[in-house]
């Protein structure tokens, strides 16, 4: 919704020419193509074919062109993003970003805690990804158990990676 909300709104144009569209014909968009490449995906690789059918049913394919802005800091966020192709830059801080890429996901924290983005995240190169609502993203963990624990496991690992960053910081800061 957040991305077609944005569109919509004008805060992400959607040029006719398809450098912001969904994606809904063509070479990997068929139900059966979209399992085969959830089964390359990381997140995803302990989950049954039922359970990959009803992710696939689910999410919605987009294609988006470089430079599009994903997702804004403070903003409310109802999608959970998963890159399918190309990469994304997620910028914590004005001096502090990191890429993402293929298999790996953004948009988690917003859909578990109801908070706002705690990142402004924007496509580095055109992107493909697998978008899913807040709605049916509740609906995925209680189909999918395992999606927890992965989410769980990679929000712990963000969370240190930001202390081990800020510990840093401060031990820089009290050595001038």
């Amino acid at each position: 919704m957040e991305l077609i909300t944005r569109m919509m709104d004008g805060s992400i144009s959607f040029d006719p020419e398809g450098r912001l569209e969904p994606v809904s014909s063509g070479p990997g968009t068929k139900q059966e193509d979209k399992i085969e490449r959830l089964k390359e995906i990381p997140i995803f690789e302990g989950c049954t074919q039922r359970q990959l059918r009803r992710v696939a049913k689910i999410a919605r394919v987009f294609g988006v062109a470089a430079s599009t802005v994903l997702a804004r800091a403070g903003e409310p966020g109802d999608e959970f993003f998963l890159i399918i192709d190309g990469s994304v830059r997620v910028e914590v801080s004005s001096e502090k970003h990191v890429l993402l890429h293929p298999g790996e996901f953004f948009g988690e924290m917003s859909i578990l805690d109801g908070g706002p983005r705690s990142a402004t995240v924007i496509a580095d190169t055109p992107v493909r990804l697998l978008v899913i609502s807040r709605r049916q993203f509740s609906i995925l963990l209680k189909d999918v158990p395992g999606l927890t624990e992965t989410l769980l496991a990679t929000l712990s690992s963000r969370v240190r990676e930001a202390e081990e960053r800020a510990e840093r910081l401060g031990s820089a800061l009290t050595g001038l």
